[in-house]
């Protein structure tokens, strides 16, 4: 052995134990939360690590920056043969990857390729960050010093890795050995080295920079933001798999060893939860979409995600050390790290969810904490009284008669489940569509275009109470509880199989979420049924040739919550006279009304409003109507253009009434 071997083993001994006590105490930390069986289906998982942490397919949704992380990523991963051969010329200094013939040209050749592509994807990073000064990627002075300080350890990675490859070629006379290509360090190392002598010493000298800086880079992650480099892959693979995507966890009400109900703090979440927390990149994809943060509110879903981290690493010691009170002890996640104010503001729109490149699940936490709020300490927003008491007395969350609940079906010979219950299909009104004057319009347009197709439908009528959805949201998940039972059992005594609705939130809790109580149906959206409708003839558009030019605005609960953003677009084309122009931010990157999460209930109290940010951008397209899909984005746009004083320019039409108005 050589004197450096003697060295160097210590120091390995040492990072390596370092390391491992530092992951120790993070799965311990992780291990404070409550037990969530995320283990199910590991062929979906794996493929979701395949293609979202390794292909870096989320991030690869933002072009530049995607392709920078891309090849920084993916330059480490291939790194890990220069870093294995130089801890293993630690133990035996001459050994070398020679030996495994061909492959060690693809090292050799992946060593300087992506090592170029890894510097200058490291130079753009530094510039973007410290002088374009990229908005999302600005963060505190701390967050600022880690950046800069883990950027430019991964640039000595590199730069070290090249001068060690360079030295080498220099010191073995500038020969190759018989499978080693290297395109950039050996016509480099003629440029640096003059004699074989003089590659020795650098050689060392690069050897030491290249495994010190490693360890070190090791053993800072841990203790850094930039520890999603170890939790991000394992953060990925125990996300929400398809099946479950946007379906908030039901509380068992019936569990008599709870206290409490929500979450005040982090020993109240899930384990996941806590590892989402740690998992945070702080890359500030999310609040970049967030259409709270971007109409000047404070809610930001970045700064959750840090303070449930920080908040893991102040109380997570004393909770393992067997501690329970103190001063911070005093003190609670909610309320004193994140605010009030900032969980009502989240529209769940899930835009954060959408862009997370590591699958953080930011709206059930926020959603878990608005539990806490109004089951636990009833403290909620004063306009919500209303609404809740409307809910469980009228089964709305607006204070109508439930016995006018069909009266927007008047003269149009619609049957009730009480009358017929052998109807084909179970028309899902909702309580937009019920009682709202703006959207029975669009309710009794819906029922006369299916009337003209001959679907055999029925209404359940007065029997029929809101899905839940606004109540689950706002974190009464009691009460939603109560109208999905109800709303359940009503539908099971008809044997109802298929339901069609208007309204996608009625949608998403029909199809996804009525399941945990029993509810299992097939449920179309009113758009998915009127373009099957028209694609297979039995109800035909005009041939005139009357221009109207359309912009479509995607429901947050019917794209990015169930993935339907085909089915209005493809009716509306099938119309000569539609011209249909996008919006900048469509289809999954579309932008909130703000009506969601209960928003719509609402008042805004900071910051702008998101309907108005949002009808800016349909107004900028110069279409004559805006099309919509659900009801809350009826009233916020059609609120939006009255607040643009464009009422008499520009309608707000639902997707099936421009349909009526087109069939021959």
């Amino acid at each position: 052995m050589e004197l450096k071997n003697f060295i160097f083993i210590p120091i390995f001994i040492a990072a390596i134990t370092i390391f491992v006590i530092s992951i120790k105490e993070l799965i311990s930390k992780i291990n404070v939360g409550q037990p969530e069986n995320r283990f199910s289906n590991i062929g979906e998982r794996i493929k979701n690590v395949l293609f979202v942490a390794f292909g870096q397919s989320k991030l690869l949704r933002e072009p530049i920056a995607g392709t920078l992380h891309f090849l920084i990523f993916w330059g480490f991963i291939l790194f890990v043969f220069a870093v294995l051969e130089v801890i293993i010329q630690g133990f035996y200094s001459p050994f070398s990857f020679e030996f495994l013939g061909p492959i060690f040209s693809l090292i050799t050749i992946t060593q300087d390729i992506f090592g170029l592509l890894v510097f200058i994807a490291i130079i753009f990073s530094l510039y973007r960050r410290f002088i374009q000064k990229v908005p999302r990627l600005q963060v505190d002075k701390h967050g600022q010093f880690e950046a800069a300080l883990i950027l430019t350890l991964i640039l000595v990675v590199v730069i070290s890795m090249f001068g060690q490859n360079m030295s080498h070629v220099a010191k073995n006379n500038f020969i190759l050995a018989e499978y080693e290509i290297r395109p950039i360090t050996d016509p480099l190392s003629a440029v640096f080295f003059s004699n074989s002598a003089s590659g020795f010493i650098p050689f060392e000298i690069f050897w030491w920079i290249h495994i010190l800086v490693v360890f070190l880079f090791l053993n800072l992650l841990p203790t850094s933001k930039h520890l999603h480099v170890i939790t991000s892959i394992p953060n990925v693979f125990f996300g929400k798999l398809k099946v479950d995507k946007n379906i908030l966890k039901p509380i068992n009400l019936d569990d008599d060893n709870l206290d409490s109900f929500g979450v005040d703090d982090i020993d109240k979440f899930s384990w996941k939860q806590i590892l989402d927390g740690y998992s945070c990149t702080e890359c500030g994809r999310c609040t970049s979409v967030c259409p709270a943060a971007y109409s000047g509110k404070s809610l930001s879903p970045k700064k959750i995600m840090v303070d449930i981290r920080r908040r893991s690493n102040d109380k997570a010691p004393l909770l393992l050390q067997g501690k329970t009170e103190g001063e911070l002890f005093e003190k609670t996640l909610v309320h004193n790290y994140i605010s009030d104010t900032e969980l009502w503001q989240c529209t769940t729109c899930m835009a954060c969810v959408q862009e997370c490149p590591v699958m953080i699940e930011h709206i059930d936490s926020i959603v878990d904490m608005r539990r806490h709020l109004v089951l636990t300490e009833s403290n909620f927003p004063p306009e919500l009284n209303n609404v809740f008491k409307s809910l469980e007395t009228n089964g709305s969350p607006w204070a109508f008669n439930q016995a006018d609940r069909a009266l927007w079906a008047e003269d149009l010979n619609i049957k009730t489940m009480s009358e017929d219950s052998n109807g084909e299909v179970l028309f899902w009104v909702g309580c937009a569509g019920s009682y709202d004057a703006r959207y029975k319009k669009v309710s009794r347009a819906f029922a006369q275009l299916m009337q003209k197709g001959g679907v055999d439908f029925r209404i359940l009528g007065t029997e029929e109470v809101c899905n839940g959805d606004t109540a689950r949201r706002l974190g009464n998940e009691y009460l939603a509880q109560e109208l999905i039972k109800q709303n359940v059992e009503t539908l099971n005594n008809y044997n109802v199989k298929k339901i069609v609705t208007a309204c996608p939130h009625c949608f998403n809790s029909l199809s996804k979420e009525f399941k945990q109580f029993g509810g299992n149906y097939e449920v179309q959206h009113h758009t998915e049924m009127l373009n099957e409708l028209i694609e297979n003839g039995k109800i035909s558009v005009k041939d005139e040739k009357i221009i109207s030019k359309i912009t479509y605005h995607d429901s947050c609960y019917l794209g990015r919550y169930n993935d339907i953003y085909s089915p209005p677009r493809e009716s509306l084309s099938k119309i000569k006279g539609v011209e249909l122009v996008e919006m900048e931010r469509n289809k999954s990157r579309g932008f909130c009304c703000g009506a969601g999460g209960g928003r719509m209930f609402l008042e805004d109290v900071e910051g702008g409003r998101i309907n108005e940010e949002r009808t800016k951008e349909a107004l900028q397209t110069n279409a004559d109507t805006i099309g919509t899909a659900c009801p809350f984005c009826m009233t916020m746009m059609t609120d939006g253009v009255k607040a643009f004083n464009k009422s008499e320019e520009v309608e707000v039409k639902d997707i099936a009434e421009i349909i009526l108005e087109n069939i021959k």
